[in-house]
């Protein structure tokens, strides 16, 4: 029992040590509090798969009420900026020198086969597919502003459509089809994984560096006392990161949240001590601040962005990269703040994630507390 007490006491004492340590060094402040809200911001709203005012070229080889209602109707779209064009030849040219993303061309039948709407108005579409992503977006816009513009056409002249078929959709979990709704959830995770590794990585490096890791290891303090001490200090800051990174997800960015704050909490901490793991083993194997930092932006930022399914569907990998994706941490704290933010308490999705992440969380810190032992003492 005395055991335990003195154990409690040299582990309070050293929280207070990182505690000073930490205020009497704004970086860490810095690193845990204000980089959430510049990634976010810049991320936020520099990375969207909702692009707006597309410049897009129209040709219309002769000029009627037709092609001057499917104008309108392409300029009341928010999506798109059309663009009048004399010919197909002065498109073209603005296509290849990007003044548009794409060029529409409305021949000289198009009003005498779009006036009954019996059948199909003959519309050429020319997209740059140098990214294939954008003109896909870019058609998807430039169709549903043409099907809007017949189906108003239609209702004017009381005449039948072409295609009597309506498809009626329905989207789950982000009826609105924002990309923010589905990014930032996604980028919260980024941040945390980012926060966790570089913070302790950087702060324990430097104290290889000064010396006074090996002034910690000649106190009665065992090595599991100062990695707890240092885990439970940057746990501190880094679910005080959490905090501002949600709270700018939900009242700037307007993402919904339809899951519980508890759960929310229980997978943040989680994943947060599991990068903080991450952090601390790094710093145990390079221990050079400029080379720890390196080494977890590399091995922790960068699968976390490519292989999580923040930005790439994961499905749509290859079979061998798919496999890869099962042992980055960050794919299933993705999965389960995406899930929570726009669908809610899904527990078949959201148990599993949380269980694969305890793993992480023991796993490396077994291995931090092995590999410190191992080359200190």
């Amino acid at each position: 029992m005395s055991g335990r007490l003195i154990s409690f006491m040299r582990l309070r004492g050293l929280v207070r040590k990182e505690g000073l340590q930490i205020l009497r060094d704004p970086s860490s402040i810095i690193i845990a509090l204000i980089m959430p809200i510049v990634l976010i911001l810049l991320h936020g709203y520099g990375i969207s798969l909702d692009p707006r005012d597309v410049p897009v070229g129209v040709v219309v080889a002769r000029p009627t009420a037709d092609t001057a209602g499917l104008f309108t109707a392409l300029s009341n779209s928010p999506f798109l900026k059309p663009i009048a064009f004399a010919d197909v030849r002065e498109a073209e040219d603005a296509l290849r020198r990007r003044r548009v993303d794409g060029f529409i061309v409305l021949r000289e039948d198009f009003s005498r086969n779009a006036g009954g709407l019996a059948r199909p108005a003959p519309i050429q579409l020319v997209v740059n597919g140098v990214d294939a992503n954008s003109a896909r977006i870019l058609q998807g816009y430039v169709e549903g502003a043409v099907v809007t513009w017949v189906g108003s056409t239609a209702g004017e002249r009381r005449s039948p459509i072409a295609a009597p078929i309506a498809l009626d959709h329905r989207y789950w979990f982000n009826a609105e089809l924002r990309s923010a709704n589905f990014i930032v959830p996604g980028l919260i995770a980024m941040v945390m994984t980012l926060i966790g590794a570089l913070l302790t990585a950087m702060v324990v490096s430097r104290e290889w560096e000064r010396g006074t890791m090996e002034a910690l290891m000649v106190t009665p303090a065992s090595m599991t006392e100062i990695m707890l001490a240092k885990l439970l200090s940057y746990f501190t800051l880094g679910m005080g990161g959490m905090a501002v990174s949600v709270g700018l997800a939900i009242f700037l960015f307007g993402v919904p949240f339809r899951g519980s704050f508890a759960m929310l909490t229980v997978i943040a901490m989680t994943f947060l001590i599991a990068a903080l793991g991450m952090g601390l083993l790094i710093s145990t194997v390079a221990r050079n601040q400029f080379v720890a930092a390196q080494a977890a932006f590399v091995t922790t930022y960068m699968p976390a962005l490519m292989l999580s399914g923040f930005l790439f569907d994961i499905g749509t990998m290859p079979a061998p990269i798919q496999a890869i994706t099962h042992i980055v941490a960050a794919r299933y704290f993705v999965d389960a703040l995406q899930t929570i933010f726009l669908a809610g308490n899904v527990w078949a999705v959201l148990l599993p994630n949380l269980a694969a992440l305890a793993g992480f969380a023991v796993f490396f810190f077994v291995l931090t507390l092995w590999r410190s032992r191992g080359r200190l003492d």
